[in-house]
């Protein structure tokens, strides 16, 4: 039976429209301009214009699309973006969507951070991100909503949630363990269930995977274009926070399943808690600033490079802030392209397996459960003046105290902007804003 290439897949998949590379580097240039709202609104940005008005992919392959994007680490509807370009043009197509839908956003939080530095202290600016930072919170409620909707879908999947929620908050697990126990139990699991495809099927599940040597030379390529640029810079580096960033960032984009709320998890508390490269009211403006950005909210990781080089080596330094956030750019979004252009031609195999989704299953459940404890560290340094943490044997837990009323009042409006109002997540991120400069007049 013969298998068809990665190419052919693509070529036999999208015929209903030809644009050309300059009609898609336009109409990416639109969606990274206009992709505010986080993954949701960017996701449906794109629905709206590659399949609704331009007809450039159906419905069925921009859901096949998006499931697969789903299943991979790191910034979903960046990854979607590229996967869409890769089916209409190639690589080339691939490169000029992901980087279109990243390039905007990234200047804007370049100009921010740089902007963040200088004024930052400034009592009216404190005041604008307290109401930043309560809209914020509420936001990621409603992601932890969403997600838990999608990936709870039976009694296992809530036990897997709630482990994975106690083993972050209560016994300070690394996110790529609990990742890691999540898939093993996934796996295992996937195997009990029955078989029930026929032979048919199981030769149709067979014949759509590419061979191997198809997928090798684009890893290998994609691995060396990933890492050299990070080796080069950690070997010029005299303060060595670059390659710190380098390293931490190229972690973060192999283990963060579930999207960008799942990577703030990995990212908010290591590098606070961890590295000290930012406070947690640092943190938090940051998420800020990308959550009212064009492009993908895993730009925070841009800001987080700046601040950590601006400050290394004990001094101020811009060129060192920039450097850093390149980097961090770089590794952060360096992998996305080596998990599309290595996978791509393996989507619709992958969905056809059964362990392997038990196991992706399992790992978004496990997802859950950290973005609970993601929105309860958030809330917590938010809503409270003091927050300590405390240690009862192997278990440690936060505990607040001082509540900041003003905040939970604003909290409270964003929620009801979000939640009744159904506001888009921009107005809302903007009128917390004024909430907040509104206070610092009281």
């Amino acid at each position: 039976m013969k298998v068809m290439t990665g190419l052919q897949a693509r070529d036999s998949i999208v015929k209903q429209a030809s644009p050309t590379i300059t009609d898609s580097f336009w109409l990416w240039l639109k969606i990274g301009l206009l992709s505010f709202g986080g993954p949701a609104g960017q996701m449906a940005l794109m629905h709206r214009e590659i399949v609704e008005r331009k007809g450039w992919l159906s419905e069925k392959q921009y859901l096949n699309a998006l499931g697969f994007c789903m299943l991979l680490p790191g910034p979903e509807a960046m990854q979607l973006a590229t996967y869409a370009g890769w089916r209409l043009h190639g690589v080339m197509g691939g490169l000029i969507a992901g980087l279109l839908f990243v390039i905007p956003g990234a200047l804007v939080i370049l100009a921010l951070a740089t902007g963040y530095v200088m004024f930052g202290t400034n009592s009216l600016v404190a005041a604008l991100f307290l109401g930043i930072k309560s809209a914020v919170v509420v936001i990621v409620i409603q992601a932890l909503i969403k997600v838990g909707r999608r990936a709870l879908s039976g009694w296992h999947h809530w036990l897997i949630a709630l482990g994975a929620f106690l083993g972050i908050f209560a016994l300070n697990l690394p996110f790529p363990l609990i990742v890691g126990i999540a898939a093993i139990i996934g796996f295992i699991q996937g195997q009990s269930l029955p078989n029930t495809a026929t032979i048919e099927h199981r030769a149709r599940v067979a014949s759509m995977r590419p061979k191997l040597t198809e997928a090798a030379r684009p890893a290998v390529l994609w691995l060396f274009i990933w890492l050299l640029p990070l080796v080069l810079v950690g070997l010029i580096d005299d303060r060595e926070i670059l390659a710190a960033i380098g390293v931490f960032f190229s972690k973060l984009s192999v283990v963060t399943f579930g999207g960008a709320y799942a990577g703030l998890a990995y990212l908010g508390q290591d590098v606070v808690d961890k590295f000290h490269w930012l406070t947690t009211t640092e943190m938090m403006d940051g998420l800020g600033l990308a959550e009212t950005t064009p492009g993908p909210l895993i730009l925070v990781t841009e800001f987080v490079g700046f601040i950590a080089g601006y400050r290394s080596g004990g001094e101020t330094n811009f060129a060192y802030g920039v450097a850093g956030a390149m980097v961090a750019l770089w590794a952060t979004f360096a992998p996305c392209f080596l998990w599309i252009f290595v996978g791509a031609p393996y989507i619709e195999w992958i969905t056809a397996q059964p362990r392997l989704q038990s196991a992706l299953a399992a790992i978004t459940a496990a997802v859950v459960g950290v973005i609970a404890n993601l929105s309860i560290w958030f809330a917590a340094h938010v809503f409270f003046a003091d927050v300590v943490t405390q240690s009862f044997g192997f278990v440690r837990i936060i505990v607040p105290s001082t509540p900041d009323v003003i905040a939970i009042i604003m909290a409270g409006a964003s929620a009801l902007m979000l939640f009744r109002l159904k506001w888009d997540v921009w107005y809302i991120v903007l009128a917390a804003a004024i909430m907040g400069w509104a206070t610092s007049f009281i």
